[in-house]
């Protein structure tokens, strides 16, 4: 891995810290980072977390962003889903948080679809 590379590894981990915090701040329920690069070019981290209503999905949206700009200067790519608030999708390129109600949660199973991923305990990422 050269230099470069590393930069960038090293980038996706503090951007995938910086999530989980705010996620956390909120009270985010189940809060999970799978390491994909292995798996994926999509991102290098997913960060899956659930909300108890759309409200709340809602204001931890927000404040992953907030807290990620005001952090990192670093704004999303793309957020998706704020219609129907059952599945939200904030795109930084190198992590992607999706903030799912429960029902969405279970009905997608993203860690099922992303089982081989890596589970990266949130101190660690």
């Amino acid at each position: 891995m050269n230099e470069n590379e590393k930069l960038q590894q090293e980038n996706a981990r503090t951007l995938a810290k910086a999530v989980v915090e705010a996620l956390e701040s909120k009270k985010a329920g189940e809060v999970k980072t799978l390491a994909v690069a292995s798996k994926t070019v999509l991102a290098d981290y997913f960060v899956v977390a659930t909300g108890t209503s759309s409200t709340h999905i809602r204001t931890l949206a927000d404040e992953t962003e907030f807290h990620v700009q005001e952090t990192l200067g670093v704004k999303p790519l793309r957020v998706e889903g704020f219609s129907d608030n059952a599945w939200t999708l904030i795109d930084y390129g190198s992590v992607i948080v999706h903030v799912f109600t429960q029902s969405a949660r279970e009905f997608y199973k993203l860690e099922k679809l992303w089982e081989d991923a890596q589970a990266a305990p949130s101190a660690d990422v």
